[in-house]
């Protein structure tokens, strides 16, 4: 029952918030408390995944493969409380940062469909599943972007859906031909299906659609271009949610399906994942360092940031692929640690530069560089959060950035791969550089006129921004635990026994069926 809240909370909530139409505030303080439940839900499911391993529930009372399956592991669980976590700064920032109008029009209820969908994604045991709660995402994304009907946002909007939609042709697709090939679509199901079949080449092409559509949803390279040109367009919290969840769930499923479902050919897809994680790194920090928007700046680095969460996989499947086979090694544990550490800091870090962006736009009434300045005189605590979150992003020592990216360049030179870790490096010194960029010219000079703030929002705004912050530190001050429960979460997904033991009792026993 506890695997379901994830899904059922935000889910019930958001139609009680249509219900509620046109009573704005009260949509807005209920979104709040839903996303606060969220949290403790969350914490609860991480809680019982630690002590107990993963937890399954089968929908309907139809057991797997045949039913729908629901399963938490820890990988899963740690996405499910980020989620929890940024939608509850995105719900307090959203009472002085979301217009009337919008909140007016079902802003709460969208968002709260949003993280009932992204929750989903990251506990849904089968592939069709997957690709459902993909659409339900795209759909709230979608009305979240265009709500408000303005120039810039419907041209943003056209891009993001086209490559979106173009990405949920091929995911669906993918899913018809491993249906018509295997004729099953739960995960662990196919993990045993696949792994006995006779030509390993068969489950390499099976994968190709799905790991193309779920490189479009990460905004990987080269098709990642809808995202810097759509997630400056909508209203700031409306940007700081997007960038902090929706392209992690593409990552997310990039490692579910590599490591648990196709795994016979890891050397040729770590190739592939390596060799995309370096070309996403330098395109999305040179796109960065040519724009003079606060918000295209970090959108590009939302790219940059993904080459390194592919680094990690990367790595661990290139070093998986010299182990023994179903014995990951301690190299590749060492990366998809890295990599999941690496998540952890980005989704905090990111969604909280994305809202300070959202605060500086409030005082000044633009994010274009131009035409700021000043904000260290007439905001000191706020450019004081902002240096904070930046040198975090950059991975200056010792913030919780510095720790993720020490353990994926020590993995890649335990594994050999050093021409990623060269260009991990420098593009860690060219995000420094774009990051200073803002700071130089947003917060120091002369102040620029300042433009008239919400009454009384003040507080909707910091609040979040401190909050998340906060735990930005938490992660740095505590990066040993951090790092220990990575490594145990890599652990458990390099090697899916308990996964697999979990969703399909006795299969993974001697004389079990195939």
């Amino acid at each position: 029952m506890l695997v379901t809240l994830p899904i059922l909370v935000p889910l019930v909530a958001s139609a009680a918030c249509l219900a509620l139409w046109g009573r704005a505030r009260v949509q807005q303080v209920f979104a709040v408390l839903t996303t606060v439940c969220m949290v403790g839900v969350a914490v609860a499911l991480l809680n019982r995944v630690w002590a107990d391993g993963p937890q399954t529930a089968a929908l309907g009372g139809w057991a797997a493969p045949f039913g729908i399956t629901l399963i938490a592991d820890l990988l899963g669980a740690v996405m499910v409380l980020l989620t929890a976590i940024v939608g509850l700064a995105v719900a307090v920032f959203s009472i002085g940062g979301t217009t009337p109008a919008r909140a007016a029009h079902g802003h709460a209820a969208l968002v709260l469909a949003m993280l009932g969908a992204i929750s989903g994604a990251f506990v849904s045991g089968d592939l069709f599943n997957i690709y459902v709660w993909f659409e339900l995402m795209l759909l709230s994304s979608f009305v979240l972007l265009t709500l408000g009907g303005e120039r810039a946002q419907l041209e943003g909007a056209i891009k993001y859906v086209t490559l979106n939609l173009l990405s949920s042709m091929v995911f669906l697709a993918g899913v018809g031909l491993v249906y018509a090939s295997t004729g099953t679509l739960n995960l662990a199901d196919l993990a045993l299906r696949l792994d006995a079949l006779d030509d390993p080449r068969r489950a390499t092409a099976l994968a190709a659609p799905l790991l193309v559509a779920f490189a479009i949803k990460a905004a990987a390279f080269p098709l990642f271009f809808w995202l810097p040109a759509s997630y400056h367009t909508p209203p700031p919290v409306v940007s700081a949610l997007f960038a902090g969840l929706l392209t992690k769930v593409g990552v997310y499923s990039l490692i579910r399906v590599t490591t648990l479902v196709f795994d016979q050919e890891r050397a040729l897809i770590a190739d592939a994942v390596l060799i995309t994680a370096g070309l996403t790194m330098l395109s999305g920090v040179l796109g960065a360092m040519s724009q003079n928007d606060v918000r295209r700046i970090l959108s590009f680095h939302i790219v940059s940031q993904i080459g390194y969460m592919l680094m990690g996989l990367g790595i661990a499947l290139h070093a998986t692929a010299r182990g023994d086979a179903g014995a990951p090694t301690e190299t590749a544990v060492l990366a998809l640690a890295g990599a999941v550490f690496y998540i952890i800091h980005h989704i905090v870090v990111k969604t909280n530069l994305f809202l300070i962006a959202g605060a500086i736009q409030a005082e000044r009434g633009t994010g274009d560089l131009d035409r700021l300045g000043g904000m260290v005189r007439t905001h000191p605590f706020l450019a004081g959060l902002f240096l904070f979150s930046a040198l975090s992003l950059a991975g200056i020592p010792v913030l919780s950035g510095f720790w993720a990216k020490v353990v994926l360049v020590r993995a890649g030179l335990e594994a050999g791969t050093y021409l990623i870790v060269g260009v991990s490096l420098a593009v860690s010194l060219l995000t420094l550089f774009s990051m200073m960029k803002i700071w130089t010219r947003a917060f120091w000079g002369e102040p620029a006129k300042t433009n008239v703030p919400p009454p009384g929002a003040a507080w909707t705004r910091l609040g979040p921004i401190v909050g998340l912050a906060s735990v930005t530190l938490a992660i740095a001050i505590g990066a040993p635990w951090v790092f220990d429960f990575a490594v145990r979460a890599a652990e458990t997904a390099l090697d899916p026994t308990a996964y697999i033991e979990a969703v399909l009792p006795g299969r993974m026993q001697p004389g079990g069926e195939p």
